[in-house]
């Protein structure tokens, strides 16, 4: 089979390689479609993985085409996604159902081979069906969707809630088609990019922001009538959008932290003050899994798509061949430029 395997960071070949074997609890599958994450970009360019070389990627759908011996909850033909996390189910953490925060998980696509493949062995346990009339590629973007979930659940949402979020990028844009889905009274996104804000809009935001051009605080302040917004997420990781969150939150208001930044965060005393006069909640948000495993975030993003239009559609930005994956890497590194959701599609488009 065709795979992209990294073998150091911005080292990415395209090569003829085995089709994995499986084991008995596993499922052979036809990756349809496998998107990049966030987290791919500094894996593959500045950071590498934790073994080598190793098929990168961890955000697919696919068909099952061979089971194991011991697989009984899935056959031949299922549609699947796969919540990519494998916990140890021993550490204290997953006792309690909190495996995002598994002390020795393993992982498709950075400790194990992943998705830019044409198949790929799933373990039983990691796979989700789901309907046929779900595209493959939004069942290869239910893992950014589910982080959006987590985030919203992490913030507290309720329907007639406000909600703005700092970062447009994909698991942004499934946070605000999730507040329009589930009735938030007012959606604001704030960006610098202008193709960004435009699929804000086509996905559900009421009010847009280039805080390149106007003063986001000011603007999200005018958008809620003074009173700031109830729920303040920052997707960008950005230390000037965390702070800018935070003065954009109303009295009691909930800001949640999910965009990863490698950089300290410094508040001023306004903000320490808002902090405190507002008397906010300032929670981080990591990964999406849960119990009983992957969680209801995982289940409920599935639902979202097979029952309440939820849909990557205009979201996606680039859908490419696996040969082109090195060259979309490497234009990542070296070149600034508009991208969303990029999505490979290692058996051809559906």
């Amino acid at each position: 089979m065709k795979a992209v395997r990294m073998y150091a960071p911005r080292d990415l070949r395209v090569e003829e390689v085995d089709i994995p074997s499986y084991a008995s609890d596993e499922c052979l599958i036809k990756v349809m479609a496998v998107g990049v994450c966030g987290s791919d970009i500094p894996r593959v360019n500045q950071y590498g993985a934790h073994v080598s070389p190793i098929i990168v990627g961890h955000e697919f759908g696919g068909q099952i085409v061979e089971t194991g011996a011991d697989v009984t909850k899935f056959k031949v033909g299922d549609k699947v996604t796969c919540p990519p996390l494998i916990p140890c189910f021993k550490c204290k953490y997953c006792e309690i159902g909190e495996y995002s925060l598994c002390e020795d998980y393993d992982y498709y696509g950075s400790r194990r081979d992943g998705a830019f493949a044409q198949y790929i062995a799933v373990k039983e346990g990691n796979l989700l069906k789901v309907d046929d009339k779900v595209s493959y590629e939004d069942a290869a973007t239910t893992d950014p969707c589910a982080n959006a979930l987590h985030s919203m659940m992490i913030g507290e949402f309720k329907p007639g809630d406000s909600v703005c979020v700092y970062g447009a990028g994909p698991i942004g844009l499934f946070a605000v088609q999730y507040a329009k889905i589930k009735g938030a009274s007012k959606i604001i996104a704030v960006d610098v990019w202008e193709e960004k804000l435009e699929m804000a809009k086509k996905n559900g935001a009421d009010v847009v922001i280039n805080s390149m051009k106007e003063d986001a605080v000011a603007k999200v302040m005018e958008a809620t009538g003074g009173n700031g917004a109830d729920i303040v997420i920052d997707y960008s990781g950005a230390p000037i959008c965390q702070k800018a969150a935070i003065n954009s939150a109303a009295k009691l208001g909930k800001v949640v932290f999910l965009g990863i930044s490698h950089q300290g965060l410094e508040l001023s005393e306004k903000e320490v003050d808002k902090i405190l006069r507002r008397e906010l909640s300032i929670k981080g948000s990591w990964n999406s899994f849960g119990k009983p495993f992957p969680g209801s975030d995982w289940t409920g993003a599935v639902d979202l798509y097979e029952n309440h239009g939820m849909t990557a559609k205009d979201i996606i930005s680039h859908r490419l061949s696996l040969d082109e994956a090195p060259a979309m890497f490497e234009k990542i590194a070296t070149e600034k430029f508009f991208f969303s959701k990029i999505m490979f599609y290692p058996n051809g488009q559906e």
